[in-house]
């Protein structure tokens, strides 16, 4: 009965615009989706500096060793799974050219062998490093969505051997060469001085609902001592970010110090896992990531934790499904997520014409994850006021809000490279 009246409560407030005047009820309407402002709900956000005795976090010291470890648990528990340990990882370099792109790049691509029992289980790895640069490089890492050769035009780049993009059966051809460079601007990156370290996501798990029946969390799940529901797609993407970052530790021409994992939309909800769960990444960056990813749960605006469950039930674990239709009882929220970073650099980007992946959310989340930051003496966003679009802001934690649509951008990139040489002091 009660539900019934706040659901009719529900009903008059939005039909008559006052969603901005309801009470905080813990749920919103699920089964609607709502893209107008005025109408979102008031909610109320779980606090990061809260412990379980009551007691706030005041010390960096108390985050580290309490709090972080508590809320890092909740997030495997409740929405993306267990994440393993590592595992040895053997590789071989399966092509390297030191006067590649021109005489710009040193290219190599190495394949990493996942499993030191056999050689069925890899990913192929593909990097481009400045050819004049003295000493190890900083780089961006990112996994692909489509096949290392759709990064670049370069006809020496190997075509995959799997499917990409599996849900619409595609594979790589001569004519896939360079068709996602818009999204992958390498020469540019080359020429800031730093390298680009890409692998397609379907290298780990395809991405389709049946996909972990031939992907890492099946193939490893006895090396691992993991069952396959004991961690989504998303944690099994994420998890081969640090299969990839345990060889470039090994790769003396890569700083691995500052190596900055990126991703955009699902693969940028995999870039903040992989940049929570391995403190190893020196930078993380989310474009786009949307629900699951930056986005504040409790905001009921553009994709909601139903509708993301029910379109990809395989990216998280079966527990993330219960909140379906109660959000409000989820014991994390995004902007915990993002205070997992801390007191690394984070950059979170929206575009306009995305708000489906609710820009204000992102944005908002990164606001409430800057009080861990201060633990650090680290500043984040310094405001809580959103940016105009195509004004970054930010110091520690940086956002931007550009013009467009749903995708990766040259735009985005300048602002990544800029954070990025601004943070390790590239000149």
């Amino acid at each position: 009965m009660i539900t019934k009246k706040k659901n009719l409560i529900r009903f008059i407030c939005l039909s008559f615009g006052l969603g901005t005047i309801m009470p905080a009820f813990s749920q919103f309407p699920s089964d609607t989706i709502n893209l107008n402002e005025s109408r979102v709900i008031p909610y109320t956000l779980p606090d990061v500096l809260r412990m379980t005795d009551g007691t706030r976090v005041k010390t960096a010291g108390q985050w580290m060793n309490v709090q972080r470890p508590f809320i890092y648990h909740l997030f495997e528990e409740n929405i993306y799974g267990r994440f393993p340990p590592a595992v040895p990882v053997r590789y071989r370099v399966r092509e390297s050219d030191r006067d590649a792109l021109g005489g710009l790049a040193i290219r190599k691509q190495v394949r990493l062998f996942l499993n030191p029992g056999d050689t069925t289980v890899f990913a192929d790895v593909l990097l481009y490093l400045p050819k004049n640069k003295k000493g190890p490089v900083p780089v961006f890492l990112g996994l692909n969505f489509n096949g290392n050769a759709t990064i670049i035009n370069d006809p020496s780049v190997f075509l995959s051997e799997r499917l990409v993009f599996p849900q619409y059966r595609i594979r790589n051809t001569d004519s896939s060469r360079g068709t996602k460079s818009s999204r992958w601007p390498v020469k540019e990156i080359l020429s800031n001085g730093m390298g680009i370290v890409t692998a397609c996501y379907s290298d780990f798990e395809e991405d389709r609902p049946e996909g972990w029946r031939t992907g890492i969390r099946t193939t490893l799940q006895d090396l691992l001592k993991t069952k396959p529901d004991e961690w989504g797609a998303i944690g099994a993407w994420a998890w081969g970010l640090s299969r990839i970052m345990d060889y470039l530790e090994k790769d003396k021409e890569v700083n691995a110090g500052k190596v900055a994992v990126m991703g955009l939309s699902r693969l940028g909800k995999t870039a903040l896992w992989a940049g929570a769960s391995d403190t190893r990444f020196g930078i993380v960056i989310s474009n786009e990531s949307g629900e699951g990813g930056a986005a504040l749960a409790r905001r009921w605006y553009g994709e909601t934790v139903k509708k993301i469950n029910t379109s990809f039930p395989y990216w998280f674990v079966s527990k993330y499904k219960t909140y379906n239709d109660e959000v409000g009882a989820l014991p994390v929220d995004q902007h915990e997520l993002l205070a997992l970073i801390a007191p690394r650099p984070l950059y979170v980007a929206s575009a306009e014409n995305d708000q489906w992946s609710d820009p204000k959310g992102e944005f908002l989340s990164a606001v409430h994850a800057a009080p861990v930051y201060a633990l650090f003496g680290k500043q984040g966003l310094g405001t809580d006021i959103m940016p105009a679009v195509n004004h970054p802001i930010g110091h520690r934690i940086a956002y931007h809000i550009r013009t467009g649509i749903h995708d990766i951008t040259f735009y985005d990139w300048e602002q990544y490279i800029k954070f990025a040489k601004e943070q390790w002091g590239i000149k």
